[in-house]
């Protein structure tokens, strides 16, 4: 509980809603360009994520960090026009910027490919039945489309939380203040190498734990009406009703 672990901590875990939270939103979009039939878009996202799922995560950060040798402005103008402002790439691209980057388009390249299957696995004569009956295309995708796709996407989804919040450990070589490289701080002063990598290893395990039963709670909450046991006591009390 020193101070310095518990602010590590609390970077570790804003890391990973952050990189969670945007790496849904660009992976949503990222799945409904590939499923677009848009040629030129569908491609574009296609290899997006092939780019991003194949690029080793610690590459990616390191890649990032160092975007000043690369661009040492950025800029913003009219294209093949006059430039309009720009900015030092190193006052832009901080550890903490770079993190949130890293890891945000690693995941959304993974979301991507959870969202599209989730939605694939929807029977297509749900959308005629849905436009049958007269729902626009967008109450078509969350009123049905969305609700069921869910029973997918949620198992994975939360995998990939479980991940990225163990994969936050890799920012600890940008020199991002996260859970690991606040330990390594303490053991770089006290050389007590191991048991400050046991108190790492003791609040990874239990947040993810925490992260497991959330996960578990949301299954169950997606999945109802859908288990055997669910449909059998809806028979029973059919038959009791009837009887």
């Amino acid at each position: 509980f020193n101070p310095t672990v518990l602010l590590g901590l609390g970077m570790s875990l804003m890391l990973t809603a952050v990189g969670m939270v945007l790496g849904s939103i660009l992976g949503t979009a990222l799945a409904a360009g590939q499923l677009s039939e848009f040629a030129p878009l569908r491609w574009a996202c296609i290899v997006f994520v092939g780019v991003f799922r194949g690029v080793p995560p610690l590459v990616q950060l390191i890649f990032w960090y160092n975007l000043a040798y690369l661009l040492p402005r950025l800029a913003v103008g009219v294209p093949f026009g006059p430039e309009l402002l720009s900015w030092p790439t190193n006052d832009l691209i901080t550890p903490l910027t770079a993190a949130i980057i890293g890891l945000s388009l690693h995941e959304a390249a993974y979301m991507a490919e959870i969202i599209r299957a989730g939605i694939l696995s929807v029977d297509s004569g749900q959308r005629d039945a849905a436009a049958a009956m007269g729902f626009s295309r967008w109450h078509s995708f969350t009123r049905v489309v969305l609700p069921q796709a869910m029973r997918v996407i949620i198992p994975p989804t939360g995998s990939q939380v479980i991940a990225l919040m163990k994969g936050t450990s890799l920012v600890s070589v940008i020199a991002m203040g996260d859970l690991l490289h606040s330990v390594q701080v303490i053991y770089n002063r006290t050389y007590e190498v191991v048991p400050m990598l046991i108190v790492a290893v003791i609040w990874y395990l239990v947040v993810v734990t925490a992260l497991t039963l959330v996960q578990r709670r949301v299954e169950r909450h997606f999945s109802r009406g859908m288990s055997r046991s669910a449909v059998a006591r809806r028979t029973v009390e059919r038959a009791e009703a009837t009887a």
